[in-house]
């Protein structure tokens, strides 16, 4: 086994020793290896860009150009309905509820956990995560974000103990402009959804989460603006720094975009004339947030690593999408916090140059588990042993040797819980004391429950739904790390 394996903080040792069984060194033969970027929107709805839904009137021409020159993947799923769940499950593979995060803002981030970031650094990987974290605090020492306050070790989990070497990390949402400030009335009406920009800073007061590097201190400058752009900005010399240094590199960008409280900047507002003020303010910072992929990708290009890079795009979870809050689902049924499509079926995106042919357009089942099987695969790893992963890989998709998933996707979120197949869905509201079916290939928008009409294929899946939540408990007991 790769030595390098130990080459993190001692708090990570025992999951790490326990890896020996499960990473395979077979993958150090792997020809050039790709570059990775995972990018994610804070509830964005499926119904909010472009080549998704062609009605929204929000402009996403970067995102339209990514998914034009690689897979649009129109059935791709968070693997929950609110963030914390999903962002976990993004980089272990692994279901949150095998590890305890069971909804925003509960548990975090064990260091028992493997994440790419740690597998990847083994190889020689640059690792770096920007934005967002959510899954654990960032501080034991000053007051900061939801969770963060002097001497609360029992939730502290930021990215750096997770393998990430460069970091540009809040715990929780910021405003998507200006995300340090707030106004001094902020929390009274509406004003706790957005607000037009500030123009009179002596109006406003801190908003109260910052953001970190990896050395666990405060970050002070480059701060105002469009909070996409103030992201990105430490994005672009992490790539072109590896890309000189010809170091694979692994990136995760989460942004806090359109996450409530949403501000746009004037240059974006004015995209909307037409809107209410608090459309132009939605619509405008997705805009802004777009921009920045675009620049993104430019970046990639002009470094001469844009063929290699498999470079990711989704959503944490489906849209806010009530009356007071714009956000669409388009069609789907629900919205965030719902198991149902509309909250989590999510825009994903995969660009990849090398591997996906441009113009790719796919209704294969995916889920944010998917990444680390199809990352590992991409290097010709292995992840083997008795930790059960809930992805798969998808590189048999790219490939066009899998047409169709075998592997079901499992859902728990509170009283809810769904079981997805190729086809069918089941679905519980009352942790299964009463069952919805669905078939979504003749009925994605779960108009027509037909339990009462295959009560066969209900025991069936139900059936395979409680092994799968037997398993997520054993794994939650611990029975993963001995």
């Amino acid at each position: 086994m790769n030595p390098l394996l130990f080459q993190t903080r001692a708090k990570a040792l025992p999951a790490l020793y326990s890896a020996m069984a499960m990473f395979s060194s077979s993958f150090a033969f792997a020809a050039e290896k790709p570059n990775i970027i995972l990018m994610m929107a804070d509830d964005l709805g499926w119904g909010d860009v472009q080549c998704f839904n062609p009605d929204t009137p929000i402009k996403t021409p970067e995102l339209d150009a990514m998914a034009a020159a690689g897979m649009q993947l129109n059935r791709f799923y968070s693997s929950s309905p609110v963030c914390s769940p999903t962002r976990g499950s993004s980089i272990t593979g692994r279901h949150p509820f095998r590890y305890g995060v069971y909804y925003a803002n509960t548990g975090k981030m064990k260091t028992e956990e493997l994440t790419i970031a740690e597998l990847l650094k083994t190889q020689g990987y640059t690792t770096g995560h920007f934005g967002k974290w959510h899954l654990g605090t960032m501080t034991t020492e000053i007051k900061d974000a939801n969770r963060g306050r002097p001497n609360n070790t029992k939730e502290f989990s930021p990215p750096w103990l997770h393998g990430f070497d460069t970091c540009f990390s809040t715990e929780s949402k910021v405003p998507t402009w200006d995300p340090m400030l707030k106004p001094k009335d902020f929390g009274t009406g509406s004003l706790k959804k957005g607000w037009d920009f500030i123009q009179d800073k002596s109006k406003a007061e801190p908003f109260g989460t910052h953001y970190w590097n990896e050395q666990g201190s405060i970050v002070t400058d480059n701060l105002e603006g469009d909070d996409s752009r103030v992201i990105m900005d430490r994005v672009v010399p992490f790539v072109e720094k590896a890309a000189e240094k010809q170091q694979p590199f692994f990136a995760v960008i989460w942004f806090h975009t359109p996450h409530l409280p949403v501000v746009a900047g004037p240059k974006y507002a004015a995209m909307y004339p037409d809107a209410t003020d608090f459309e132009k303010n939605y619509n405008g910072c997705v805009t802004a947030m777009d921009e920045q992929i675009g620049r993104l990708r430019a970046t990639l290009k002009q470094a001469g690593v844009s063929e290699n890079t498999m470079l990711w795009f989704c959503s944490d979870n489906g849209p806010e999408g009530q009356k007071e809050a714009p956000g669409s689902a388009a069609k789907f049924k629900g919205r965030k916090r719902s198991l149902y499509e509309g909250g989590v079926r999510v825009p994903g995106i995969l660009e990849w140059p090398a591997k996906v042919k441009a113009g790719t357009v796919t209704d294969f089942p995916a889920v944010t588990s998917d990444y680390l099987p199809t990352i590992l695969d991409s290097i010709q790893a292995e992840y083997t042993g008795k930790r059960p992963l809930d992805g798969i890989s998808l590189i048999p998709l790219m490939t066009g040797e899998k047409k169709e998933r075998q592997k079901a996707i499992g859902f728990e979120c509170k009283t809810q819980l769904a079981w997805h197949t190729q086809r069918y869905k089941l679905y519980s509201s009352n942790k299964g004391k009463s069952w919805e079916l669905y078939d979504l290939s003749e009925d994605p928008y779960e108009k027509k429950d037909i339990a009462k009409q295959h009560p066969e294929i209900v025991t069936k899946l139900a059936a395979e739904l409680a092994s799968w939540r037997e398993s997520c408990k054993q794994s939650d007991q611990g029975g993963d790390y001995q």
